[in-house]
C-alpha cells in the first residue's frame, strides 16, 4: 500500500491562502491534522537534506537525522558510496543506533540483538536457533532503505518517493544560487565542528520563511544584537533599487549586492580581509553578479526545512516536531581552502550571532515561539495574516534564474514558498504537482548563465 492510498480525501490547501491578494490561514501553523498532512504530502516525498559529505568521510562513518518525524542512519559504504535507510528494527521497531555520529562496522538494535551491516541488510540475531527454517528470510527484513539518494556539491539529500524527480531537477535553476555559497573557491566547502541541537516551541514553517525572505525584520529585531557586535553600528542600509528576492519551485534567497553586509554582521574583520582577497577569482569563476551576491545581507531556504545565510556561514535544518516544536539542527559551512584561523574566526562570530546563545537566534527564537502560541487560540488561528509586501514589484530580469521581485523587503520568497506547500499538499503524486516556473538555464551547468554586470 503506498503512502497516497493511506490518507483518504484531502481537503483543498489552496484554501487556506490567497496569494494573490497576499494572505495566509493561521490554521496551518496550528492544526494537528494539516501537520500530519505535511508529512505524507512534503516530508515523505520531497527530497530532505541528510548531511554534508565531509560529516562521513571514512567506510564506517555514519550519522543519525530526520526526514519528517522518521528517523535514518546515513552511514558511508565501503565503495564510498552513501546509503540511508530507517532507523528502526524491523523487528519491534526500537531505534537500531542512538549515536548521532560514529563509526562502526554494524548497527545492533539493543532489544533482541537484530545485528545490520553498514548497507543495513540484516545479518544475524540473539539466539538465532529459535528461528526455524521458514520462519524468516533474512534478505526481506533489513532496515528500509530511502528511495533515492543524491548530492549536489557536498550536499547529502534523500527522498522515500521513487517517483520523484532527480535532485537536479528538483533543485533546478537554484543551483545557480547555490554555486556562490558551495562553489566559489577551488575546493568546495565543509560542515566543521559538531552540530548544534537546540529545541524551539515554534512551528517548522516560521524558522523555514524567515529564512527563505524576511529581511524586514532585521534591523528592528536585531538591532541591539547588530550594536553590540560591531562597535554600537547599526544594520546596513538596504538599497531596495539594487536588492532582489528570487524564488525556484519553493526555494528561495533573498539578497543585497553588496558584498559586506552579513560578513560584517559576523563581527570578524579577518573574515572580510579574506573575502576582499578571493572575490575577484570569485568573479572569475562565477560571474560578477555572484560575487556580489555572496556576503551582501542575505539569506535562503531550499524547500522543505533548509535554511542558510551565506555570508555569516551558519547552515541549519528546521526538523518538525509536531505542530508546535522544532528542533534546529545547526552547522557552520566553511570553504575547505581557507586557512585555518579564518575558519576558526568564523565558527567563533556563528556561535555569537546565530548559535543557541547568539545575539540574533535568541531574537528569532523568541518572535516564533510567541507566533506559534499566540496562533493556536480557537478564535486567533481563524484569522488571515498578511503576506502582501512588495507583491507589484515582479520583474523581468535578463539574468538572474527564478521568479524575481525587486526590493529586500519583500514578501514575495514566502508567497512563493507558501504556494510550493499547497500545491505539494494537494497533488496526489509528483505527476499532478503544478509547473510554476520555465527554467533559464534549461539544463545546462551553472556556470554558463550570462553573468549581470555590477557597476
Amino acid at each position: 500500500m503506498t503512502l497516497q492510498s493511506r490518507q483518504g480525501p484531502r481537503p483543498d490547501y489552496s484554501k487556506y491562502m490567497d496569494l494573490e491578494e497576499g494572505w495566509v490561514d493561521r490554521r496551518i501553523f496550528a492544526e494537528q491534522a494539516i501537520f500530519e498532512q505535511e508529512m505524507y504530502q512534503i516530508f515523505a516525498r520531497c527530497w530532505i537534506f541528510l548531511a554534508h559529505e565531509t560529516q562521513i568521510p571514512k567506510p564506517g562513518d555514519f550519522i543519525t537525522t530526520y526526514m519528517g518525524e522518521d528517523k535514518v542512519i546515513v552511514a558511508r559504504q565501503k565503495d564510498m558510496s552513501i546509503k540511508a535507510f530507517l532507523n528502526s528494527c524491523p523487528h519491534r521497531g526500537n531505534r537500531v543506533c542512538f549515536a548521532d555520529q560514529g563509526n562502526t562496522r554494524r548497527f545492533v538494535c539493543n532489544y533482541h540483538g537484530w545485528s545490520f551491516d553498514t548497507e543495513g541488510n540484516l545479518q544475524g540475531m540473539h539466539e538465532e536457533y529459535c528461528y526455524e527454517e521458514g520462519d524468516i528470510d533474512k534478505s526481506q527484513w533489513g532496515l528500509k532503505q530511502v528511495a533515492q539518494l543524491d548530492t549536489y556539491k557536498g550536499l547529502v539529500f534523500a527522498t522515500f518517493d521513487e517517483t520523484a524527480p532527480s535532485l537536479e531537477h528538483y533543485l533546478g535553476d537554484f543551483r545557480w544560487y547555490l554555486d556562490a555559497l558551495l562553489d566559489n573557491e577551488e575546493g568546495g566547502t565543509e560542515f566543521i565542528g559538531g552540530c548544534i541541537k537546540s529545541v524551539i516551541g515554534a512551528n517548522w514553517k516560521f524558522g523555514v520563511e524567515n529564512f527563505i525572505g524576511d529581511a524586514y525584520h532585521a534591523g528592528w529585531t536585531h538591532d541591539s544584537g547588530c550594536r553590540a557586535m560591531n562597535d554600537g553600528n547599526p544594520f546596513p542600509p538596504v538599497d531596495m533599487q539594487n536588492s532582489f528576492h528570487a524564488s525556484v519551485n519553493g526555494h528561495g534567497w533573498e539578497f543585497g549586492m553588496e558584498g559586506v553586509g552579513d560578513i560584517f554582521l559576523l563581527g570578524r574583520p579577518r573574515v572580510m580581509e579574506y573575502y576582499n582577497d578571493i572575490r575577484p577569482k570569485m568573479a572569475e569563476r562565477l560571474g560578477e553578479a555572484r560575487s556580489k551576491i555572496f556576503g551582501s545581507v542575505a539569506s535562503a531556504s531550499i524547500f522543505p526545512n533548509v535554511s542558510f545565510l551565506p555570508g555569516i556561514h551558519t547552515f541549519r535544518t528546521w526538523n518538525p516536531k509536531g505542530p508546535w516544536e522544532l528542533e534546529l539542527k545547526t552547522w557552520v559551512i566553511v570553504n575547505k581552502n581557507m586557512p585555518d584561523e579564518i575558519k576558526d574566526d568564523i565558527t567563533k562570530g556563528v556561535m555569537c550571532t546565530f548559535g543557541p546563545g547568539g545575539a540574533f537566534e535568541m531574537d528569532d527564537g523568541e518572535n516564533w515561539e510567541n507566533c506559534t502560541k499566540v496562533n493556536r487560540g480557537v478564535v486567533t488561528r481563524h484569522e488571515k495574516l498578511h503576506y502582501r509586501c512588495g507583491i507589484s514589484r515582479q520583474i523581468d530580469h535578463p539574468d538572474f534564474p527564478g521568479t524575481i521581485y525587486r526590493g529586500q523587503y519583500n514578501d514575495s520568497n514566502q508567497r512563493l514558498f507558501y504556494q510550493r506547500w499547497a500545491d505539494m499538499m494537494n497533488a496526489p503524486s509528483w505527476s499532478d504537482v503544478p509547473t510554476r516556473y520555465a527554467s533559464k538555464l534549461n539544463g545546462r551547468a551553472t556556470r554558463d548563465i550570462p553573468s549581470m554586470k555590477v557597476a
